[in-house]
């Protein structure tokens, strides 16, 4: 299917054909009839990526300073490989979308197929979305209508922060479409309005929805015009639409308003205030979020859990009913507002025409031929690969192992992929949810294939390993299926976040030992395989007297709003992350863990949330120790991670895998151009064990001691 995409890089926007998303569970599949472009969001993302990396900086100050604090840490060359791979990931552009239903996913309730709908899907043939980011299309509405519902609902969330009464004045500062829109949603309230804009077409526009409007030029006070209106008074408030650098809009807005009079800020504005501007009239500032109460919360928009309408009248669902009905009764009718109209695959065209000015609603219209119901395909060609037996379930050359990768998100695009790579397999087929990334990653690295089913790689018998570097609630179900399909698993960690899980895997990986050739599970814990860390084990394995391991980990701090912090989706960091240092202590000591314990700062557990600033004591058969500090409150500044091994009267320290310090003589000082984790390494172990019939390079029997530790420990904070 088509997809407009942009390049973050060059700002150039361009049509992509990727793999229809497949529909998920609380999701609605949805074949597009049309979008609506959004000029002034849009064209700032555009004029974003056709700016210069030092344009680019000046834009994002504090991003710049992560990337020094990152510089500081990490080294120079990772540090511009991170962030041309951020600006590398092309962007999927549109969020103004109408469609009919094609398919439901597991509970959704309030839709079937067929439904016209509305949502902010991307601009693509088929879209999946959130159901409670979807709203059903009243018959009386068209398709020309519906399509401003989403941008129609960002101007009524700021219309409910202002909290209009009826014959109350309002000023609109910037008449684009959220303005426009503004003043069609306030002269429903019953409301008196003033629109504000530099271009006189939209400002005449502006007069046609009933508002009183001056043109910012030729010396035009908007200041002096909002006070002849209000006879002197000002205006009870005001909302600024407008996307400008400049702090003008906010400055005009207080000046403007009557004594504790309402601003809400809806666009991009600059926002350096002046004390006295608000201070002696007691006005009220705030800034409107999206679509309205929902918006960015995990919970209502990717789990379904919507506020009860007794607590949150209105949640962005419920907005863009809201707008809807508004246009059903005739109170809102934006159409007259379209001014150009392309087809999808002439998205370039209609971008070129944003980007000269002049234009406001740019529609982009689908082909409306296709049959209600269909689906377009899953899986599509990327690169022609070499020749292969059809069916066959063994590798043409028993070298070359056939891979296909389940996930091309950051980390698997990043590390995992670019490893492979290097060494020398055969990357077949690469899976992804939305269908872009996956696109991306076919392109950049070769892959033969693109799919957004997930089950297909598995089910290939044209592939011998499938890595799996999804969000972790999966990753025991692909680690099972690719075990009872016998296929060889390489899995980024976590193997499972369950102990249920755990013992799945284990019951499957038993299953298959009998095979001819067993399947082999390898777990991304890199870092023993760091050429830090080598050098020091060979010592510890010379004299096995205990040692006295300490490892402090500067994690950073995630919000408790990422998957990553669910313990039912991510785990928690201690399975999702901490993992790795409990197997590093693991290897480093080279004896079983026998005994853990694990004390929180603050409280232990809130909101099935593990906690991620503690400390973990590890004992080991052979009497070594080791201690994690796990700490998720340190200054992004101090190295990540640090390790000290206390040995046989040595001391041994790993600085952020760059330095290796010895005091004692038995071990080399040494040091790095740039970090090394052991990424690379640790698959080029797991293909070149696979090449050769051998184990997996980390035994089955140390993943799940280190598994379980990890999770036991998670259930630990619970008591």
């Amino acid at each position: 299917m088509k997809q407009v995409l942009q390049d973050l890089r060059t700002g150039a926007t361009y049509i992509e054909n990727v793999p229809c998303p497949m529909v998920q569970s609380g999701h609605l599949l949805i074949r597009t009839t049309q979008t609506l472009v959004s000029a002034g969001t849009e064209k700032m993302l555009v004029d974003f990526g056709k700016a210069s990396l030092v344009q680019k900086a000046r834009q994002q100050p504090d991003k710049v300073r992560m990337v020094l604090d990152k510089i500081r840490t990490d080294g120079l060359l990772p540090t511009v490989e991170a962030v041309r791979a951020k600006l590398d990931q092309p962007i999927p552009m549109g969020y103004c979308n109408v469609g009919v239903v094609v398919q439901c996913g597991a509970h959704v309730d309030g839709f079937q197929p067929g439904d016209r709908v509305v949502s902010n899907g991307h601009h693509a043939e088929m879209v999946t979305v959130p159901k409670h980011l979807c709203a059903r299309i009243p018959p009386s509405v068209s398709d020309d209508q519906a399509s401003f519902t989403v941008m129609a609902a960002i101007a009524l969330q700021g219309i409910r922060l202002v909290q209009p009464e009826l014959g109350e004045t309002f000023a609109v500062i910037g008449l684009g479409l959220v303005g426009l829109l503004t003043v069609q949603l306030l002269k429903a309230n019953g409301c008196r309005v003033i629109g504000i804009d530099f271009d006189a077409g939209r400002v005449s526009m502006a007069r046609q929805f009933g508002a009183e409007s001056i043109v910012l030029r030729d010396g035009a006070d908007p200041v002096a015009f909002a006070h002849t209106c209000t006879k002197g008074v000002g205006v009870d408030g005001v909302l600024i639409t407008a996307s400008t650098r400049s702090n003008d809009p906010v400055h005009q807005a207080a000046t403007m308003c009557r004594k504790r009079g309402r601003i809400v800020l809806v666009g991009v504005v600059g926002l350096e205030l002046s004390r006295a501007d608000f201070y002696e009239k007691e006005l009220s500032f705030q800034v409107s979020c999206s679509y309205g109460p929902g918006r960015y919360d995990r919970d209502y928009e990717q789990k379904g859990i919507d506020y009860p309408i007794g607590y949150v009248r209105w949640t962005e669902q419920r907005n863009f009913e809201a707008v809807l009905a508004a246009m059903a009764s005739g109170a809102v009718h934006p159409e007259g507002m379209i001014t150009s109209r392309f087809r999808l695959d002439a998205a370039g065209d209609a971008y070129a025409a944003i980007m000269q000015g002049g234009a406001l609603g740019v529609v982009l219209e689908c082909d409306r031929q296709q049959p209600a119901g269909q689906v377009q395909a899953s899986t599509i060609q990327a690169n022609p690969g070499p020749a292969m037996q059809p069916d066959s379930a063994q590798p043409v050359d028993l070298t070359s192992i056939r891979v296909g990768c389940i996930g091309s998100g950051n980390y698997a695009s990043r590390v995992l992929i670019p490893a492979f790579r290097k060494a020398n397999v055969n990357l077949v087929t690469v899976a992804c949810n939305g269908g872009t990334s996956g696109t991306h990653a076919a392109k950049k690295f070769g892959f033969q294939k693109i799919t957004t089913d997930s089950d297909s790689v598995i089910a290939d018998r044209q592939i011998d390993l499938v890595t799996v570097a999804t969000r972790h609630d999966t990753h025991a179900r692909y680690v099972n299926a690719a075990l009872m399909a016998g296929k060889h698993v390489f899995v980024e960690k976590p193997l499972a976040i369950t102990q249920s899980e755990l013992i799945s895997i284990e019951h499957a990986y038993a299953s298959t030992r009998s095979r001819a050739n067993p399947p082999q599970v390898m777990i991304g814990f890199n870092r023993r395989f760091s050429s830090l860390v080598r050098p020091l084990k060979q010592v510890l394995d010379t004299d096995r007297d205990p040692a006295c391991i300490n490892m402090t980990i500067n994690a950073g701090e995630i919000p408790a709003s990422s998957w990553i912090q669910d313990v039912k989706v991510g785990g928690g960091r201690i399975v999702g992350e901490m993992c790795h240092f409990i197997d590093l202590a693991l290897y480093l000591a080279g004896s079983a863990i026998v005994q853990y314990n694990i004390i929180a700062v603050g409280n232990n557990r809130y909101s099935g949330i593990a906690s991620d600033k503690c400390s973990v004591q590890l004992k080991f058969a052979n009497g070594s120790i080791a201690s994690i500090q796990y700490c998720a409150n340190g200054h992004s500044s101090f190295p990540k991670e640090r390790i000290d091994v206390f040995w046989a009267g040595n001391v041994f320290q790993i600085d952020n895998f760059r330095k290796l310090r010895a005091y004692g003589g038995r071990v080399s000082s040494r040091s790095l151009w740039r970090q090394d984790k052991g990424n690379d390494a640790c698959v080029a172990a797991f293909v070149e064990a696979l090449r050769n019939g051998a184990p997996s390079p980390i035994a089955f029997d140390e993943m799940l001691q280190v598994s379980r530790c990890a999770i036991d420990l998670t259930a630990m904070l619970e008591n």
